[in-house]
């Protein structure tokens, strides 16, 4: 087996997260646009989420957050985002880095990005090959946090947007 001296995994995940905080920088700017809403699911274990104990040990293990109709205090970093949300009618603030996202889907255009745990497989030194993220792009691609069965095998893929583009 052929080790991965470059970690295209790695990079992939990096790129395929700068277009998540493109789009909630946008977000945070200008508002929603039209019937865009983001599905978010992210690890609430991860050391670098703040949630509330309570909402921590609603969700002990992920989560995942609306960000359509009743949001606010949107804030973007390099590192992350934190933003105001209402669970039965008390107001929280959650942050939330980058690095814990597990999946984001925008319904809207019917797209979404699902991330591998990395650190969770084995490095390649033949025992098993990371998986990369997985982006799709004008189909049917399940509810967020939904993983691949075991039989398949997740791979980045570069889907030509415009074959999905309305005429």
């Amino acid at each position: 087996m052929v080790t991965d001296h470059i970690r295209y995994d790695i990079l992939t995940q990096d790129a395929m997260r700068g277009v998540i905080r493109t789009v909630l920088q946008d977000a945070a700017t200008r508002g929603l646009q039209g019937e865009h809403h983001f599905y978010i699911t992210f690890d609430t274990q991860h050391p670098a989420v703040k949630l509330s104990p309570r909402i921590r040990a609603q969700y002990p293990e992920d989560m995942t957050i609306v960000l359509q109709h009743q949001f606010w205090d949107l804030a973007v970093t390099e590192e992350g985002f934190e933003v105001g949300l209402s669970f039965n009618g008390v107001r929280e603030k959650l942050s939330i880095p980058f690095a814990a996202i597990k999946s984001f889907a925008d319904p809207a255009v019917k797209f979404a990005m699902q991330f591998a745990d990395l650190d969770a497989v084995s490095e390649p030194d033949g025992e098993e090959a990371p998986a990369p993220a997985t982006l799709a792009a004008g189909t049917d691609a399940g509810p967020p946090g939904e993983t691949p069965s075991p039989d398949e095998k997740p791979s980045a893929e570069i889907v030509r947007i415009d074959r999905f583009r309305k005429k």
